[in-house]
């Protein structure tokens, strides 16, 4: 049966028609900003510090791209990224699905206290200190694993997880499996992972933007430059105003005219930043729906 607006009552038409305009409204403000920082990072430096650039670019080049490739921090930044992103989303993806798994046993002994255990934590935490004396105390501080297993474990995308197994796949399958002689590895290895690529997508998505948009985390635990990801040199910039052009040339000439792009520089990094986390969606928007539905509803 298909939906038809034409044949909806006056009221569901009014009502639609007032959620469309909202929705398209809310779309406009957050797409605007998102088109001015593109513009922008395309635009040249006396356009972008005279206002001049609204919508579209003005006195259109490239060279804010160029600087920020060339960029010694922005390299390192990007390196550093990219390698905890996506060592710390496979970990946490392996972690994730094995502890949902294990709780979606319906026989599994204890099960009660340890969903309460777990969702204990979704609500009280040790706080920041004890987190940086117990980091330090494991030798994490100030080393790339406390960004690759700081965040290994999410709850509540645990608890998605476990609602997933338990509607997607049916009790009566393990049951048939174990008859056949599989074992229970071998049964999470071979059936409930390829049957669960939805949540899994979902998780990468969830995991993967988190730690690549994280910030306060390695702005506390990570005190060597070359261990810090692209978000703290972009802070770094956007809280300064401005950019250090004596990090990009050591010549005096070419330093002059840097600062006059550095509002240019500064948008294309932004732009850089971005990025990598829109390219994640086109991949994972198959799955993304019907994950987030399936381990949403039910308990």
């Amino acid at each position: 049966m298909k939906f038809s607006l034409a044949k909806s009552p006056v009221g569901d038409r009014i009502f639609y028609g007032i959620v469309f305009t909202v929705i398209t409204l809310f779309f406009l403000i957050v797409l605007y900003p998102c088109l001015y920082v593109l513009s922008a990072s395309v635009s040249s430096g006396p356009a972008i510090q005279s206002g001049r650039v609204v919508l579209f670019p003005v006195g259109f080049n490239l060279q804010g791209y160029r600087t920020v490739i060339n960029t010694p921090n922005v390299i390192i930044g990007f390196r550093n990224s990219v390698l905890y992103t996506i060592s710390s989303t496979i970990l946490a993806i392996v972690v994730t699905m094995t502890t949902a798994y294990c709780l979606s046993h319906r026989d599994l002994p204890g099960k009660r206290f340890f969903i309460l255990y777990f969702t204990f934590t979704m609500l009280f935490s040790g706080g920041l200190i004890p987190g940086y004396l117990l980091v330090r105390s494991l030798g994490l501080l100030n080393t790339p694993w406390v960004m690759i297993i700081g965040g290994i474990l999410g709850i509540y995308s645990m608890i998605i997880a476990k609602t997933f197994i338990q509607n997607s796949i049916p009790g009566e399958l393990f049951d048939a499996a174990i008859i056949d002689g599989c074992s229970d590895f071998y049964y999470y290895v071979r059936i409930v992972l390829p049957l669960s690529k939805a949540i899994i997508a979902v998780l990468a998505l969830w995991y993967g933007v988190g730690c690549w948009n994280s910030y306060f985390m390695p702005m506390i635990y990570l005190n060597n430059r070359n261990l810090f990801p692209l978000t703290i040199f972009l802070r770094e910039i956007l809280l300064a105003g401005e950019i250090d052009v004596t990090t990009i040339s050591n010549n005096p000439e070419l330093q002059n005219r840097m600062a006059t792009m550095a509002a240019g520089i500064k948008y294309a990094l932004i732009i850089v930043t971005m990025v990598p986390v829109i390219m994640m969606y086109p991949f994972a928007q198959k799955y993304f729906i019907k994950g987030v539905m399936i381990g949403s509803i039910k308990g």
